[in-house]
């Protein structure tokens, strides 16, 4: 390709052409997410390929339809507004789907049992993450180069794999909200302990602790969120239990970073051990149902709250 010509004119001094090229590539992002968004709320709530199927062909229909009507209209009306219009009714179409979502959180909030649930995870994980740091551990504090790094950051899958071949064979079935929060200050005192730890091997132990607590507290809260959400609410509750879950990760990770960055790394960890254990006291305070659920099963019987 060749080069263009000294003096010429950067595409990116017309605004115009900017704005437009802005505008298409909102649009376009927005309309794959819309689409994924479409395809997880379909399979959520049918479970079904074939319905997935439908949705292709729901969208294939008007394309083939509108296209050449669309051609006709661009040369004989405004273009501007054309395109306005179609983004317009695009827009709609998201807003409906968003209040499908609205609904979900809606019913997130009356049921205190839920929230909670969700919320716990939220925190805990917010501040009390320490893979990001790894590195700054395997070389600076433990001397165990990469190869330590990589053991390091298996120890916890290593836990929780452990544990959840444990649970297959010996589940959770009783005390279930006293378990879960027992699990979480197991996590926030691993978590201090990996923070003040300069030997090795107590470091992968306390790493395979801290995921093995995670894994039980994992097994008790999504269970939780299955059973205390009705069928019809189920996909839209799930996926924001997901983006909490999702969220938390990536947050903490920059949330440790930046302390770090402040205080160092022992303090960060510190924080966020003892943070984990002061969240776990606070939400035994907040949400009291949550602490006395004794099975999964009576989990249901909790009355909608305003």
């Amino acid at each position: 390709m060749s080069a263009p010509a000294p003096g010429s004119p950067s595409l990116a001094r017309h605004r115009p052409f900017v704005l437009f090229w802005l505008a298409r590539l909102a649009s376009t992002m927005g309309y794959q997410m819309l689409a994924l968004t479409i395809g997880w709320q379909v399979y959520e709530l049918t479970d079904s390929a074939f319905d997935l199927g439908l949705v292709g062909l729901i969208q294939f229909v008007p394309a083939v339809v509108l296209t050449l009507l669309i051609g006709h209209a661009a040369d004989r009306y405004d273009r501007r507004l054309i395109v306005r219009t179609a983004q317009g009714v695009y827009a709609l179409a998201a807003v409906m789907i968003t209040a499908a979502l609205l609904a979900g959180f809606e019913y997130i909030r009356t049921r205190r049992r839920l929230l909670g649930v969700i919320t716990l995870d939220l925190f805990v994980v917010l501040l009390g993450g320490v893979t990001a740091l790894l590195p700054i551990y395997a070389r600076d504090i433990l001397s165990v180069g990469p190869i330590g790094l990589g053991l390091l950051r298996s120890a916890p899958a290593a836990g929780a794999l452990i544990t959840s071949i444990v649970l297959s064979r010996y589940p959770v079935e009783r005390h279930i909200g006293r378990k879960m929060f027992a699990v979480v200050a197991i996590y926030g005192v691993a978590t201090i302990m990996f923070a003040v730890s300069t030997s090795f091997p107590l470091s992968l132990l306390v790493l395979a602790m801290l995921g093995a607590s995670d894994a039980v507290s994992i097994v008790i809260r999504f269970s939780l969120v299955q059973i205390e959400t009705p069928d019809d609410k189920r996909g839209r509750v799930s996926a924001i239990n997901y983006l909490f879950v999702g969220s938390s990760n990536t947050l903490g990770e920059f949330e440790s970073g930046t302390v770090t960055a402040w205080l160092g790394v022992v303090p960060s960890v510190l924080i966020g051990g003892f943070g984990s254990l002061m969240i776990a006291g606070i939400w035994m305070l907040l949400f009291p149902d949550l602490r006395r659920i004794d099975r999964f099963e009576t989990a249901d019987k909790e009355e909608t709250r305003p």
